[in-house]
């Protein structure tokens, strides 16, 4: 039998295993949430809030183990774990408040005597989602899609089985949830083609890797089912001479070591104008250098390690080729002895165009440094990348804005953290994918915006 095993990765020791489901469980699975379709389209968006607001409620009552489950699956600290946790249980209250505002029907003048265009729900929606922020990115899909009256279908990562399952039960345990409203289907990566080809999922939202996302793309594509996908990015944060440098270093610092900088809008590539470039990277190793490292559970930790030990070599061998290429380590780059899957806080400068550091997307906490000439070339370098989700632009809050408009990403902070806000949109182009999640924008994306025309005809 096939099981989903999570390994932690402070110790290397098996935090939990799971039997994989097989194509009967896969397909019993999936109908449950579709059996749960028709009722809960019918209730009010009231009556959906109430709902989502008893899950956050038990969410928040229940933090510490909800926390703990992420720091044993894949080591993100305690600290961190119960922020995410508070985090996830704010996407659904913030849904349950404004879901109906969002949804409401908008009148468009036309030859009918009432013509209007109202958002319907389209079914069952399948969540395919990374590790790197197990209970975050599980409501910020499923909060919109629920309150929309979708049902959705989970697929966690496999190596946070204990999370999915956790979030699952959440809805299960929760007053008011009729059953089957939000499932978790616990299977190996490779099975997940069979579920978006199910002719009862009707659309699919996908975070994770530019290679992952191109094929449920395919798949989807091939099924005619619409998708939202959130990929990987290469973030720019350009700083400007005119830039508060005490406030951008420490910003940016806390940017790219979030999560032990697994993130997909970290700030990875920091590029900076020559004017200030040795001011800022002073600060900026300073910051970096004064982060303690060590076992996630502790409460002081800042930094965890790394998921998995595939993932922190990977890391190793983009930091290991960038200085080979001519960068030079100001600090960390080194693997470290001992158990776990550590990895130092590392800052790289010199970092040119083509370097590994600056073309492929780095997960973990490595700060690449570059240097330019003037903004126009900041702005030039920071669009010289295939991914476009985040960049932040330090400089003045004029010129900041005007610069936003130049810079192709999904979202850009003006002096301040790129983050992702229940209340905002998010979401990239090019190669970081399309699509919105989050806000407004994020609740349409999965519904039928279906135009009634009412007669008789007039003029």
């Amino acid at each position: 039998m096939s099981v989903l095993t999570a390994v932690d990765p402070t110790t290397g020791d098996v935090a939990h295993e799971v039997p994989a489901a097989g194509p009967e469980e896969v397909s019993a699975v999936i109908g449950r949430a579709h059996d749960a379709f028709d009722e809960w389209r019918r209730r009010t968006v009231a009556e959906r809030g109430e709902v989502l607001r008893a899950v956050a409620a038990r969410m928040r009552r229940d933090r510490e183990r909800l926390a703990l489950l992420m720091t044993e699956e894949m080591g993100k600290p305690i600290t961190e774990a119960r922020g995410e946790v508070e985090k996830a249980a704010w996407a659904a209250e913030h849904y349950a408040d404004h879901a109906a505002e969002y949804l409401a029907a908008e009148e468009i003048a036309s030859d009918a005597t009432r013509s209007y265009v109202q958002h319907l729900p389209l079914g069952t929606v399948l969540g395919i989602l990374p590790w790197n922020a197990p209970f975050w990115l599980a409501f910020r899909f499923c909060a919109p899609a629920l309150m929309a009256g979708n049902t959705c279908v989970l697929k966690h990562d496999p190596h946070v089985p204990a999370c999915a399952q956790a979030i699952a039960d959440l809805f299960d345990e929760s007053v008011g949830a009729p059953p089957g409203i939000m499932v978790a289907l616990l299977v190996q990566t490779p099975e997940i083609e069979g579920a978006i080809r199910d002719r009862r999922i009707q659309a699919v939202s996908f975070t994770g890797s530019e290679r992952g996302g191109a094929a449920v793309a395919a798949i989807a594509g091939s099924e005619i089912k619409p998708t939202v996908l959130e990929l990987g990015g290469s973030d720019p944060a350009v700083v400007l001479a005119d830039a508060d440098l005490e406030l951008a270093a420490q910003t940016i610092a806390t940017m790219r070591v979030i999560n032990a900088g697994q993130s997909c809008i970290a700030a990875k590539r920091i590029i900076v104008e020559d004017a200030v470039h040795d001011d800022f990277v002073d600060l900026l190793r300073q910051r970096l250098a004064a982060l303690v490292v060590g076992d996630p559970r502790d409460e002081g930790t800042q930094i965890g390690p790394i998921a998995r030990d595939d993932l922190r070599q990977n890391l190793h061998r983009q930091v290991q080729e960038t200085v080979a290429a001519g960068a030079t380590c100001l600090l960390g780059g080194e693997l470290p002895e001992g158990p776990g899957c550590f990895y130092p806080v590392t800052l790289l400068t010199g970092v040119t165009p083509g370097m590994t550091a600056c073309t492929e997307e780095t997960f973990g906490p490595v700060a690449a440094v570059m240097r330019v000439a003037s903004a126009e070339e900041a702005v030039q370098l920071a669009n010289d990348t295939d991914f476009g989700l985040a960049a932040s632009v330090w400089t003045s809050t004029e010129r900041g804005e005007a610069l936003a408009r130049e810079i192709v990403a999904g979202q850009v902070a003006v002096n301040g953290i790129v983050k992702t806000d229940p209340r905002l949109p998010s979401g990239g182009v090019k190669r970081s994918g399309y699509g919105r999640e989050l806000g407004r924008h994020g609740i349409l994306e999965f519904v039928n915006a279906q135009q009634v025309w009412v007669g008789p005809k007039t003029g």
